[in-house]
């Protein structure tokens, strides 16, 4: 019975079967650095260092981010396959669904730049239950003046927003949970309905999760601090 066991198990691994099972997420991994992380969502800086081998792994759950440097690379596929993926404008939502199987890997000289993007599993709500709505005399984060729609889909919706000096923005409430993912950086000025006010500096890359129900205004000080914003469904 061992045998005939035995027999079968490599006869499925041959088949590949058992094979796809054991691929990796794709994070973490070289280059990948864990930034946050709850129920909801993982938020990933991910940087393609050249010449630096990458195991095949899998996506298991849908992904959305923001490149924010270009860089070569190569995908290959668990057959073998390459492919080279052509230039690309920054800043550049991204969204992937789940079940992707590949392999990534950094590419050039060098005096090429490597690719970087901070990219966002999109895991389930917490096991509590549903969110809980939003009661709030606020306007709604998104839509607002000045910002543009990236990327909507039945996961998520993208927002790209400069705050511009002494030009605050209203009032505003997050009616969903979301992920602010910073294209450049400069000084705010965030004030929230109780009157309290606080000075956020941001840079380049960084990022943060904004729970539903949120509430603030926001001012820039310096700068033109500019975000892509991830709205999750």
């Amino acid at each position: 019975m061992k045998t005939n066991l035995a027999l079968f198990a490599a006869a499925v691994c041959g088949s590949g079967l058992l094979l796809a099972q054991s691929y990796p997420h794709a994070y973490p991994r070289e280059g990948a650095k864990k930034l946050f992380d709850n129920d909801r969502v993982t938020i990933w800086e991910v940087n393609w260092i050249k010449n630096v081998p990458q195991p095949i792994h899998r996506h298991l759950y849908d992904m959305a981010g923001v490149y924010l440097r270009y860089g070569f690379i190569n995908v290959t596929t668990p057959e073998g396959k390459v492919n080279a993926s052509g230039p690309f404008d920054v800043p550049r939502p991204y969204f992937q669904k789940a079940g992707i199987t590949h392999k990534e890997e950094a590419v050039g000289g060098p005096g090429d730049p490597e690719r970087l993007a901070i990219m966002v599993d999109l895991k389930e709500p917490a096991a509590s239950g549903a969110l809980p709505s939003v009661t709030s005399e606020a306007q709604p984060a998104f839509p607002r003046e000045g910002a543009k729609d990236v990327l909507d889909n039945p996961r998520v919706r993208m927002w790209d927003y400069t705050w511009e000096v002494k030009k605050p923005a209203a009032m505003h409430v997050h009616d969903r949970d979301a992920v602010e993912i910073w294209v450049t950086g400069g000084t705010l000025l965030v004030k929230t309905p109780d009157g309290k006010s606080e000075t956020r500096v941001v840079s380049a890359k960084d990022a943060r999760f904004i729970p539903k129900g949120r509430t603030e205004s926001e001012e820039a000080v310096s700068g033109s601090p500019r975000a892509i914003t991830i709205e999750l469904k």
